[in-house]
């Protein structure tokens, strides 16, 4: 798995379009540790708990935006290996640590041998009858609270009623 998720990074790494400078390295943060539930009566046929392996890098739009774009995998609901991409909004953000946000993002199949299966079952596959693309669009939206400017707690819930808890670290 740390092989894969190692070539994940150099991949994202590599497609960068701008180089990364030491001032702009506060831009940027890595998502992991992702704990999901299904609160509509799981009886063992999702995936679940800390089984999903999400993982993403998030990079905000600049210092003071209230935006960022993300970039990440995961196993959904079946399993299977999905590519993440999406935007981050902070809806409020507190002195005290405390940020509301919203993630929009599309969760699906891409090119890459690794994320062909994700639009074999559920929602997926219905998008890809439909679209001939296995997807999922993915509407979450959680409390983080930031312990330190390093690290930091988040809980939510991604549409329509899946419970989320993960661990952001960031560059600041």
């Amino acid at each position: 798995m740390f092989k894969k998720l190692g070539g994940l990074v150099c991949a994202l790494s590599m497609i960068s379009t701008t180089p990364v400078y030491a001032n702009e390295m506060a831009l940027y943060s890595v998502n992991t540790g992702s704990f999901v539930y299904h609160m509509t009566g799981n009886h063992g046929q999702y995936n679940e708990k800390f089984n999903n392996q999400f993982f993403s890098v998030e990079r905000k739009l600049s210092a003071d935006s209230k935006y960022s774009a993300l970039v990440g995998t995961m196993k959904n609901s079946f399993a299977d290996r999905c590519l993440s991409l999406g935007a981050r909004r902070d809806w409020y953000a507190g002195a005290n640590g405390w940020t509301f946000k919203g993630v929009y993002a599309y969760t699906g199949e891409f090119f890459f041998k690794a994320f062909r299966d994700c639009g074999d079952s559920g929602t997926y596959r219905t998008a890809k009858k439909l679209t001939g693309v296995g997807f999922s669009p993915y509407i979450y939206h959680g409390l983080q609270y930031n312990f330190t400017d390093y690290f930091g707690v988040e809980t939510g819930i991604i549409v329509p009623a899946i419970f989320v808890m993960s661990v952001q670290w960031s560059f600041r």
